[in-house]
């Protein structure tokens, strides 16, 4: 009787499949994390252009003025009226733009909306990585707009 060769792998083609695996992973792992920065930073834009309408709202129903503050040095804002603060991520920079009658203190700022639907106007900007989120809040109506820049 005849014996058939053994069939299988030698190691070559099992080292040669290895290498080719390995570089896959080297190109698509650093998408994938900034993928997962990106998804964060959207979400913490959303968050606070959130916060900032309901703070609109809460001016035009209860007609009194209403404050987001921004605290940049604690990564943080909070709603005129209520206890809870909330944190954005320590990895998000956060940038604030507003009058000069709006800061409070070193590293602190608001945004006011007004009974009437306006605001003090403002952007607020935040960068994780390479990606940044802009929340434009216009002083005339007081919508909130949130802009990704275009890269330079």
């Amino acid at each position: 009787m005849l014996k058939s060769p053994e069939q299988g792998f030698t190691l070559v083609e099992l080292l040669l499949v290895l290498t080719i695996t390995v570089m896959a992973l080297a190109v698509v792992a650093p998408n994938i994390s900034n993928g997962n920065q990106a998804s964060v930073l959207k979400s913490a834009a959303r968050d606070v252009a959130s916060a900032l309408r309901f703070a609109r709202g809460k001016a035009l129903t209860t007609q009194k003025e209403t404050l987001v503050s921004i605290d940049l040095q604690e990564n943080s804002y909070q709603v005129t009226g209520r206890d809870k603060v909330y944190k954005l991520s320590d990895e998000i920079d956060i940038t604030l733009s507003v009058s000069q009658t709006e800061q409070d203190g070193v590293g602190v700022g608001s945004i006011r909306f007004f009974p009437d639907g306006s605001s003090s106007g403002g952007k607020i900007t935040l960068d994780l990585g390479n990606f940044t989120q802009e929340l434009t809040i216009n002083w005339l109506t007081g919508q909130v707009d949130i802009d990704v820049p275009e890269a330079s």
